[in-house]
């Protein structure tokens, strides 16, 4: 048995040297002969070892993908694609008290992958997905050869990273393939998510990592990151670039720029952070993104082709939004057939007529944008502007620079309220897709979200494909979202303008649904998050009969939105802010503490702000606390606070 532990650490030594390092000490051969070695012994023995180099070959297919959630959320990068947004994002860094001291790394253009670690070993793969959960790729993970199955760290932790294959390794398996894959970014997305291992294995992929996504210790610094990763075996792309200030960042951007159409991965930008991990959590998150990270965007790819069409679609609010159907060309490593428009101006200032060429752009969006015509005004057909709705033939109306469909029983407008009320993050009706939506639109009658809480067996069993299991589990479903957390409840209206941070902010402040209905604009505007757009199309809503009618079905048919009880304790009535570093607590240990005792954290120091917490190296938000005359407190006395309640 020694015999085989010593060959696993000699052959997993070799492979963090050759895939890890690029620093091969041995000869494949050789390497060759002790993994032969190694097989036939576990064979002899009926024993594998958790990490033996032989469990990393590709096994059976699977039959699908299980759902995984992650511990810690994974976000996407804001974005900024000009010097001009990058100045914004160095703005409101300064804005916040942050240090001005950046990193800046390579964005590689592949697929995110979170792997999770406990006790030091593996545990499982999963792609990002939407963010909270993704899909569990282990069997396909195990192929690769860039990440450790055992590391030094003994906790519970998440790292992130991006799944890429090089353009050398790409090209070489088209010259055999049967089917030559167009490109590296989808070559790797096809090979993690292919139900055979063994698909993964043939494309041999590797994964490059650059975040600790969860960990029990405290990290303080995106490059205590980066070398955790390296310490503990991971793979990471060796450029990370520590910039005191915008005119370093620009510099190490401008460096990456040169340098990127030279390297055997694909890239398309760099990411600049913050890398005081503590300052990041005062900056906290938007919806979407981090406050305190951006992807900086390199010029997106360009191409010409031809409009075959312009069609109209309808949205939930009844907006109808141009799209072009273009000839097929190969852009940004896809091939594009639509582009956006945003509306009838945007056809016309950019000379966009049907069978005329155009210059499109794609870069990070789905679907690309047109930039304008190429060709003389004379060339195609123009296209006219729609005076009835595409799907129901009203009247349409124009409002500003847009046009809608007046009509509220309009099917796509009906579909789209539906798919937007029953979607994860509003009501979270499993199974309730817009395809759904049209079928019950279409055969039984639905035209308001209410309705879904009067469907029956009887009724979703006349639609087709909805056998027993699939109406047990969409009316259990609907029984289930009936108890709803308010915020989620605001949102699932679809009120113009009220995003889920909107929704947070409304549900907090009013605390119930009735009351918000009777609150005014100057009431919603005094809010951080609320607009006098906003604060207009949240009165306009409740205003309107038939949402008001519409409000009183929902309500009546058993929902009941909750608002989260606001704790109470010592610090009831407090707007706090941290800031400096804690040394017993990290930053989001202290907040939950905060407002667990029934304080409001804050991530900058307002008028509103009445107390702070000042850690080590406080910065200028204390300065800014001592105008406002709000008071401080040091960690200690903090600590003696929370005791006291105890």
């Amino acid at each position: 048995m020694s015999r085989i532990r010593e060959l696993i650490d000699t052959l997993n030594k070799w492979a963090y040297e050759y895939y890890v390092l690029d620093n091969p000490s041995v000869e494949d051969r050789e390497y060759d002969r002790l993994y032969d070695e190694l097989v036939r012994l576990e064979k002899e023995s009926g024993r594998v070892e958790f990490d033996s180099p032989t469990k990393r070959v590709g096994g059976e297919p699977v039959k699908a993908f299980a759902r995984h959630k992650h511990i810690s959320r994974l976000y996407s990068l804001d974005k900024a694609v000009a010097y001009g947004e990058l100045d914004a994002f160095f703005a409101r860094m300064e804005k916040a008290g942050a240090e001005p001291e950046y990193t800046v790394e390579y964005k590689f253009d592949g697929l995110t992958m979170c792997l999770t670690y406990d006790g030091g070993k593996f545990v499982r793969a999963t792609t990002r997905g939407n963010g909270t959960e993704g899909e569990d790729v282990t069997a396909q993970c195990l192929t690769i050869k860039s990440f450790p199955l055992t590391v030094e760290y003994k906790g519970l932790m998440e790292v992130q990273g991006e799944a890429v294959i090089r353009l050398s390794v790409l090209e070489e398996y088209n010259k055999t393939a049967k089917e030559p894959l167009k490109n590296a970014r989808n070559a790797v997305a096809g090979a993690i998510r292919n139900l055979d291992p063994r698909v993964t294995a043939e494309r041999k992929p590797e994964i490059l990592f650059y975040n600790v996504n969860y960990i029990e210790e405290d990290l303080k610094t995106q490059s205590g990151h980066f070398e955790f990763l390296k310490r503990n075996g991971f793979k990471v792309f060796p450029f990370l670039k520590i910039c005191r200030g915008a005119d370093e960042v620009k510099s190490a951007i401008e460096e990456i720029e040169t340098c990127r159409k030279s390297l055997d991965v694909l890239t398309d930008g760099a990411v600049v952070k913050l890398n005081d991990c503590s300052l990041r959590e005062t900056l906290g998150y938007t919806d979407k993104f981090p406050r305190w990270a951006v992807a900086y965007k390199f010029e997106a790819e360009e191409s010409v082709t031809t409009v075959k069409k312009i069609i109209w679609q309808v949205g939930r609010t009844g907006k109808l939004t141009p799209l072009a159907i273009v000839e097929p060309v190969e852009l940004a490593g896809a091939t594009v057939r639509k582009a956006t428009l945003n509306n009838y101006g945007d056809i016309l200032r950019k000379k966009v007529r049907e069978g005329g060429k155009v210059l499109i752009r794609r870069s990070n969006e789905v679907i690309p944008e047109i930039l304008g015509s190429l060709d003389p005004v004379e060339i195609g057909e123009a296209v006219e502007k729609p005076t009835v709705c595409p799907y129901c033939k009203s009247a349409v109306v124009e409002s500003g620079a847009n046009i809608f469909c007046p009509n509220r029983l309009c099917r796509p407008r009906i579909t789209g309220k539906i798919e937007h009320f029953a979607q994860k993050d509003a009501m979270d009706i499993e199974g309730l897709s817009e395809m759904t939506a049209g079928l019950l639109y279409d055969k039984l009658g639905v035209r308001r979200c209410s309705d879904l809480y009067s469907l029956t067996a009887d009724n979703l069993a006349k639609l087709e494909g909805f056998k027993e299991k699939k109406i047990k589990n969409l009316l259990s479903a609907i029984e289930k979202s009936k108890d709803i957390a308010l915020e989620r409840f605001i949102f699932a209206l679809g009120i113009d303008g009220v995003g889920k941070v909107g929704a947070r902010d409304l549900a907090k402040t009013f605390g119930g649904v009735r009351r918000l209905a009777s609150a005014s604009e100057e009431e919603l505007t005094a809010l951080e998050n609320i607009g006098e757009i906003t604060a207009r199309a949240v009165t306009g809503w409740f205003a309107d009969a038939d949402n008001a009618q519409e409000l009183e079905l929902l309500l009546s048919a058993g929902i009941v939105p909750k608002a989260s009880q606001k704790a109470e304790g010592v610090f009831s009535g407090e707007y706090v802010v941290l800031t400096g570093t804690l040394t017993k607590y990290k930053r989001s240990e202290a907040q939950k503490i905060i407002e667990e005792l029934g304080g409001e954290c804050q991530s900058a120091v307002t008028s509103k702000t009445t107390l702070v917490v000042a850690g080590e190296s406080a910065g200028s938000k204390l300065e800014k606390a001592r105008k406002l005359g709000a008071k401080i407190i040091d960690e200690a006395k903090f600590e003696e606070i929370i005791s006291s309640e105890n």
